[in-house]
Formats: C-alpha cells, sequence, structure tokens
C-alpha cells in the first residue's frame, strides 16, 4: 500500500533492518545489532539521541567498543539506527492497526486513539520524536534528516486519512484538511507538554475533550454522528 492509500511504510527514512525479537534464521551478527539497536533506543528514550555513546552502550551490552563500533561504523550511523527502530515500532502500534478501520472518520479516530495509548507510556519514559527535535531542530545533517523524515511521514498518514474523511462525506465540503491535520498534531504536543513537563493534572482528559471538539467543529452534521465509533 502507498503512502497515498495511507501507508508509511514504502516512504520510511530508511530500510527497518532491526526489530526487537531476532527472527528464525538471522545471522548471530544481525541478532546482536538488533539487540544493540534495542538497548540504545532504550538509552535514548531517558537521555536524548545526543546522549548515546558507543562507550555507555558497550557497557550496557558488555561489549568492547570496538565490538559495538563495528555493528555501526559511527556514532551518527547508531542514531540513525535507532531512529528507524523507533518509527518502525509507531508504525506497528499506531498506524498498522488503524488500517482494519473503515476509510473516514474511523481510521481518523483510530489513528488518534492509538497514537494517545503510545503517549500514555511515552509520558513516563519519553518521545524520541520530540526529544530529538530540541537536540537537532538547527543542526543540519542525516541525523535531523531521519527524525525530520519520519515525522513529516507519519503526519502525511494522518493528513490523508482526514482527507478520506472528507471524501467519505464525513466532514464538512469546506472543510481544511491541513487545519485539521495540524491542530490533531498539536494536541499530541500540548499533552507532552503539559503533562510530562508541567505535570498539569487532567491533560490527557483534557486532550481528548480537544480531539472531540475537532470533530465537532468540523464534522458533517448526521454523518459525523453515524461515523465516529464510541469516544476514545
Amino acid at each position: 500500500m502507498s503512502v497515498t492509500e495511507l501507508s508509511v511504510k514504502s516512504a520510511r527514512p530508511g530500510a527497518r533492518e532491526n526489530v526487537r525479537a531476532a527472527p528464525v534464521g538471522m545471522q548471530k551478527g544481525q541478532q546482536t545489532k538488533a539487540a544493540i539497536v534495542d538497548a540504545a533506543l532504550g538509552l535514548a528514550t531517558q537521555i536524548g539521541l545526543e546522549g548515546l555513546s558507543i562507550g555507555a552502550l558497550a557497557e550496557v551490552m558488555r561489549m568492547s567498543k570496538s565490538g559495538v563500533f563495528a555493528h555501526f561504523g559511527s556514532r551518527e550511523e547508531l542514531q540513525i539506527s535507532v531512529i528507524r527502530e523507533y518509527f518502525a515500532r509507531f508504525e506497528e502500534e499506531v498506524f498498522y492497526p488503524a488500517l482494519k478501520e473503515a476509510r473516514g472518520l474511523p481510521r481518523v479516530h483510530a489513528l488518534f486513539g492509538n497514537w494517545m495509548k503510545r503517549v500514555a507510556v511515552e509520558l513516563q519514559s519519553g518521545c524520541i520524536f520530540i526529544s530529538g527535535a530540541v537536540e537537532f531542530d538547527d543542526r543540519p545533517g542525516p541525523v535531523r534528516d531521519a527524525l525530520a523524515t519520519s515525522v513529516q511521514t507519519w503526519l502525511a498518514a494522518m493528513y490523508r486519512a482526514v482527507v478520506l474523511a472528507k471524501e467519505a462525506g464525513h466532514l464538512r465540503a469546506d472543510a481544511d484538511e491541513r487545519q485539521i491535520a495540524f491542530e490533531i498534531h498539536g494536541l499530541i504536543l500540548a499533552l507532552h507538554y503539559e503533562a510530562r513537563f508541567l505535570k498539569t493534572p487532567g491533560s490527557i482528559e483534557r486532550t481528548r475533550q480537544a480531539f472531540q471538539s475537532i470533530l465537532a467543529r468540523y464534522g458533517n452534521g448526521g454523518a459525523l454522528a453515524t461515523s465516529l465509533p464510541k469516544p476514545v
């Protein structure tokens, strides 16, 4: 399925090389690399991509620095591998389950609901997309490109879901699809700031209410009521 059909798979910032569990038949070197990336991802969610180092990872993995370095060649390639893995997991948890829902607002609702479930975990562990944006927003290079491409690909999928909802008649004919997608993204960013940084009580529920308000403002009356699933 292409990006225009709501798939971000073909537009990843690179082919997926690492997974959490090594598949049957994977070579030992690939298994080791996958384990290193998994450990690096755990570290990055806590200390950020910039905090990753070959030395720290070698200590966690109980390997030599040269052994870790041999799998990536550079700290930069390690960071990019972590971004790719993070994005792949995001797809599996948020995007692909939503494709089971009908095109239109049911799918938009599912995308947002799955996104909220992931954020609920990230409020404790941290989000690489957000911390990475702070670390690399003004630092051009492959790491920033990998981060930006991942986020842009995901936002393009959300935008496409909104477009399909409008085509299905679930949104008003004059609804601005880009504005809707922008506002939904803004809710997630505000939630991270309010809940993780400011520790504001009730942030998750306020975010859900705000999402319902977006749908109410742009929804197409009766079509909206019949297309919506139960509240997230």
